[in-house]
């Protein structure tokens, strides 16, 4: 099984490509009232989903634990309800999906602030004891 910091990364780089994808089109159509679901995806779905990503990578103790999964989800989540969420407000086709969207996204922050706040960061001093050891996978 991949690590949670793993699925983090991977997630965000291919929300990354999606919204790269997009920016293209949007270019290329001269475009961009889109724009604000855009950076939606490109600042959570790929920013946000590498940050957390890497604190999982650099602590262990967060990174085994349950909430870590719920944490990935809760933000998987997210993204695809508040980037389309935005496309419907912007287009007039109501707020409803965009609202929910943000409401994720802020608790998906504050349970990353409460992971950060209950395991701290980086790894105790017995998990640097074996620096290159691998994990099962």
């Amino acid at each position: 099984m991949k690590s949670i910091a793993t699925w983090f990364f991977a997630t965000g780089a291919l929300f990354a490509l999606c919204g790269m994808i997009w920016g293209i089109q949007m270019s290329a159509t001269h475009d961009h009232t889109l724009s604000p679901a855009h950076g939606h995806l490109n600042l959570i779905g790929f920013v946000a989903m590498s940050v957390f990503g890497t604190y999982y990578a650099l602590t262990p103790r967060a990174a085994s634990r349950r909430i870590a999964a719920v944490h990935y989800a809760l933000v998987v989540a997210t993204v695809l309800v508040l980037t389309p969420g935005i496309v419907l407000a912007i287009t007039g086709q109501g707020e409803t999906l965009a609202k929910l969207g943000s409401v994720l996204g802020v608790l998906s922050m504050a349970l990353f602030g409460f992971v950060v706040l209950r395991n701290g960061v980086g790894a105790t001093d017995s998990e640097r004891a074996e620096p290159y050891a691998q994990p099962a996978e």
